[in-house]
């Protein structure tokens, strides 16, 4: 089905691509950054869960709507940035609380997958990418597209927790001393929040 050289090259694409810093990288790290290492690492887990919804819907041709659809494409951006925009104003109104939500949602971990789930999920442009970036290795002699493409979309959500389960964890270790300190912890918190108002911000503004 696959050959080893596509699939170095599959790989060795998937894991740049996956490097490059996005809303999803920015999120786990920021996790990570504010909430300490194994909140980082659950919100990974999340946002590589959310690829498996992608995958399935390129496979299955359901992400095509989203691009040839302007109404789908405007709604899917509203929600994700109404989510993000929820997550600044908590972060700003808890920004004196010890650590982000600690009391309660750092050590739900069910929390900490729903809201990595949700803020991949709810990316147009993580979809439109599966939809672009998966088809590029298929091999259309061999048959069996959508299979291939869930193959591939397998091993990209594997490598997409690897790679923001470790970054998001190393966040949260080294800036674990930091955050012991008040003030560090009430700063961390506030540029938690820009950056999830700045991700909204972003979204709302992106164009099919």
């Amino acid at each position: 089905m696959f050959t080893i050289s596509m699939l170095a090259m599959y790989i060795g694409a998937a894991v740049l691509l996956i490097l490059i810093p996005g809303p999803d990288l920015i999120f786990a790290v920021t996790q990570g950054v504010t909430n300490g290492r194994k909140a980082g690492v659950y919100t990974a887990a999340g946002l590589a869960m959310g690829n498996i919804i992608h995958t399935l819907a390129a496979a299955l041709g359901l992400s095509i709507i989203i691009k040839t659809s302007p109404l789908l494409f405007i709604l899917f951006k509203v929600i994700g940035a109404i989510y993000l925009f929820n997550l600044a104003r908590k972060s700003l109104k808890f920004r004196k609380a010890a650590i982000l939500l600690e009391s309660g949602e750092k050590k739900n971990e069910r929390a900490l997958l729903v809201r990595g789930l949700a803020m991949n999920v709810l990316n147009p442009k993580v979809a439109i990418f599966f939809l672009t970036f998966l088809p590029q290795f298929v091999n259309y002699d061999y048959g069996y597209a959508s299979l291939q493409m869930i193959i591939l979309g397998l091993i990209f959500i594997v490598l997409t927790a690897v790679i923001f389960g470790l970054l998001a964890y190393f966040a949260g270790v080294f800036s674990r001393r930091l955050l012991e300190k008040p003030k560090v912890q009430e700063y961390a918190n506030i540029a938690a929040g820009g950056i999830f108002a700045l991700l909204g911000i972003k979204l709302l503004t992106t164009s099919p």
